[in-house]
């Protein structure tokens, strides 16, 4: 692989991207690095349907462990992409600002970076067409009740917290990429990218309900 042309998928979850580094910082991760304490989680009924495919998709891609948020290992410039899908909006502003300025420390110059998130506005909308203020609340996973019982805790301690700490419409997110000092940011429609020889990454991921921003590192 040649210098900076590493293709960086961060926070996969259990969809990551056939010849990329996939990263994310779930305890499934970890979890799945231990079969015999995955097994156990698994006959105590912590994991769910989704869980158990996070374990599989990590023994069988090689999903790496890594807070993303924090540091994403790779080299200064190493990168030509960095996406990432339905991450941001688990941090909080000051988070995600870090964030995003890590991503731009990876990228090489003209590198992008394809960032999707939950469309606020489309959650504003429907909640103005039907105006229901508790579905409206609640899609936006901004307050989540606490884990009940042993299962409870069990699945929370194997997935980690799943409640969002902020939200975001197209308008929002790309003046965030732009005060992070990434360049010719815009919100683009599903399956539209400014990505080379993009392989194997969903372009459409989670389309129904998301934005998708991509910005340059100058």
């Amino acid at each position: 692989m040649t210098e900076g042309s590493l293709c960086v998928n961060v926070g996969c979850g259990s969809t990551p991207t056939a010849g990329w580094r996939n990263l994310d910082n779930s305890p499934t991760v970890l979890l799945a690095r231990a079969p015999a304490l995955a097994g156990l989680a698994m006959r105590a009924g912590a994991l769910g349907k989704y869980q158990r495919s996070f374990v599989e998709a990590v023994q069988r891609s090689g999903i790496r462990w890594a807070n993303g948020a924090r540091h994403i290992p790779v080299p200064d410039g190493g990168a030509r992409v960095v996406y990432s899908s339905h991450m941001i909006e688990h941090l909080d502003p000051a988070a995600a600002r870090r964030f995003l300025d890590e991503v731009r420390r990876v990228l090489r110059p003209g590198g992008i970076a394809r960032i999707v998130a939950p469309d606020l506005m489309r959650l504003a909308r429907a909640y103005v067409d039907r105006g229901d203020a508790d579905r409206f609340v609640d899609a936006t996973l901004l307050a989540a009740d606490p884990p009940v019982g042993l299962r409870g805790r069990l699945r929370l301690a194997t997935l980690g917290p799943r409640g969002h700490a902020w939200m975001y419409d197209s308008v929002s997110l790309v003046a965030l990429l732009r005060d992070r000092g990434f360049t010719d940011a815009r919100a683009l429609p599903p399956g539209i990218t400014g990505i080379p020889d993009p392989g194997a990454l969903d372009l459409h991921e989670r389309a129904d309900e998301s934005i998708f921003v991509e910005g340059t590192r100058a």
